[in-house]
């Protein structure tokens, strides 16, 4: 997706660049040079999504591809992406992949499989 409005586009960049850190809704709109709530909107008319799901799919495609292209243990993977646990990590990869992420690897692996081709 092409983003065409360059506030939007700078709390995007900021996010992109370090997916793992805590990121607020007020933190992105100083970013952007917003208000919260007209950053709020904004975002979501753009990316058709609220600024911290939006954030949250984001980390979970990082954590497929590291799933799938290296060995990290699956807390690795989590922290890396800014989830504190495991387990909250697994239950919101589940959610929405469908598939726990242990369980995800495992099928990426084969050849055969349709997730390769998704990581």
């Amino acid at each position: 997706m092409v983003v065409l409005d360059l506030q939007i586009a700078r709390a995007l960049a900021a996010m992109k660049a370090d997916p793992a850190r805590r990121w607020t809704v007020a933190q992105l709109a100083k970013i952007a040079g917003m208000s919260r709530a007209a950053f709020a909107r904004r975002f979501k008319r753009s990316m058709r999504a609220p600024p911290l799901r939006w954030l949250t799919e984001h980390r979970l495609k990082i954590a497929r591809t590291r799933l799938v292209e290296t060995e990290l243990a699956l807390a690795a993977v989590a922290q890396e992406i800014g989830y504190v646990s495991e387990f909250a990590f697994a239950k919101t990869f589940k959610r929405m992949f469908g598939v726990a992420p242990g369980n995800f690897r495992r099928m990426a692996r084969h050849a055969s499989s349709p997730f390769r081709a998704a990581a």
